[in-house]
Order: structure tokens, then C-alpha cells, then sequence
């Protein structure tokens, strides 16, 4: 695998998406009407002004992020977990964003709020070392080399990460693509901001304690990918 550093502009000069598609089916009625009714309050408005956690949550003691949250069932777990914990949930596509809306609205969950736009653009107008600790779970894998540009992580994303980290905060990242998993340590060890020490061999294939699966890791159990990779990184 080579190592080269992509810029985060195309050619248009514009922050490089890391996504591919907004929406997928419709909305069904309840679903548009959280879109037209809930999610306005939890948004963070897109710009270019600074986005502290702290005043999102004035009275949480933690602050969590969560890259690309799909259908929202492990943010919003943790969220009712954790209520002294402000959750920022980053997703894009349409459908997710209603799963999630649907899912804070009936579970009265106060401690969540969303950004709808690529996550690279909220990192870098996060403060420094403002969060508690990050998530990225089961990103796109983008397999074809021609896309490898499109995922998340990068020495780009991986430099902001590590800016609004606090030191000892954890960056988890999960997926059941060994060539993904295998490209993200490649990254880590090259990043002299994180720190990878698993405890003994084989321990990344071992869920986080308290871990439930996601929607879509129950999906690749059914479709025959049965090994995850579950990575803890630290920043130094």
C-alpha cells in the first residue's frame, strides 16, 4: 500500500466529500415530519463559525463525537447511557439522519446534537482539544484504488482528529474490511499523534466492552464477513 497524502480540496477548490450519495428511499410521513420539526433544533448550522462542544452542552461533562453514525442505534444507545455526555453525530444520508431523529424524539434524549454536512468540516471548526473521545464505526470502505481518495481516514483527517482530541482521549474505529483496517494502522503508525497497544495478539477482533451490534454489522454477519476489527487508538 502506498502512503500519499491527499489533499482535502478537488479540483474546484471545495473540501473533498467523503461520502457518496444523500438519500436513498423516501421518507416516510413520520420521518419528514422530524426532518421539518425536530431536526432544526438539534442541527449545528453549517459556515464557517467555531463549533464549541462546551456551549452545546453547557452542562455535560464529556463530549463525544461520532463520525458517520448510519442508522444512529449506537449513538443514540450511549447517549441514554451517558446522560452527562454531549454526543455530536455526524451523517449525511437522509435515511440515518430520520432513524436517529426517530429514535431521540421517542427516547426523549436531550444530550445529542447533529451536523448534516462531510465531518472533516466540523473537526476543523472544532477548538482545540475539545472532545472527549471519537467513533468511527464501519465507514465506507470505498474498496476500488481509484476511490481510496474518498476514505475518512487520512493524514489530513487523522491531524485534525488529533487537534481536537484531548491527550489520552480515544479514537475508536471499527470495520469488518481487513484492507480497510490494515490502511487505518498504516496511518496510525505513521501519525506521531496516536498511540495503538493492544493489550495481547488477536484482542482487535474482540468487541469493546458493553458493545452491541450495529444494524449494519448484523448485515455482514448474514452476508458471510464475520470478522471485525475493533481498534483503539490514543492520542499522545
Amino acid at each position: 500500500m502506498t502512503d500519499k497524502p491527499h489533499h482535502p480540496l478537488n479540483a474546484a477548490g471545495e473540501l473533498r466529500a467523503f461520502f457518496g450519495r444523500r438519500s436513498g428511499k423516501r421518507l416516510h410521513r413520520g420521518q419528514d415530519a422530524l426532518y421539518r420539526e425536530v431536526l432544526p433544533e438539534l442541527e449545528i448550522p453549517a459556515g464557517d463559525a467555531s463549533v464549541d462542544p462546551r456551549a452545546l452542552f453547557p452542562e455535560a461533562s464529556r463530549h463525544v463525537l461520532e463520525i458517520g453514525y448510519g442508522g444512529g442505534e449506537h449513538l443514540a444507545r450511549l447517549a441514554g447511557e451517558q446522560p452527562r455526555t454531549g454526543f455530536i453525530g455526524c451523517e449525511v444520508f437522509s435515511g440515518g439522519i430520520a432513524k436517529l431523529l426517530q429514535a431521540i424524539d421517542e427516547r426523549e434524549l436531550t444530550n445529542i446534537r447533529l451536523f448534516t454536512d462531510d465531518a472533516l468540516k466540523l473537526l476543523l471548526r472544532l477548538p482545540d482539544a475539545s472532545l472527549d473521545e471519537a467513533f468511527l464505526l464501519y465507514p465506507d470502505p470505498w474498496p476500488k484504488t481509484r476511490h481510496h481518495k474518498r476514505r475518512f481516514v487520512s493524514p489530513t483527517t487523522l491531524a485534525e482528529l488529533a487537534r481536537v482530541l484531548k491527550p489520552g482521549a480515544r479514537f475508536n474505529f471499527a470495520t469488518d474490511i481487513e484492507d480497510y483496517a490494515n490502511w487505518t494502522l498504516a496511518h496510525i503508525v505513521r501519525s506521531p499523534h496516536f498511540r495503538f497497544a493492544p493489550t495481547r495478539p488477536g484482542v482487535w477482533h474482540e468487541p469493546w466492552a458493553g458493545w452491541q451490534p450495529t444494524r449494519y454489522e448484523e448485515k455482514a454477519r448474514i452476508e458471510g464477513r464475520n470478522i471485525s476489527f475493533y481498534l483503539t487508538f490514543t492520542r499522545a
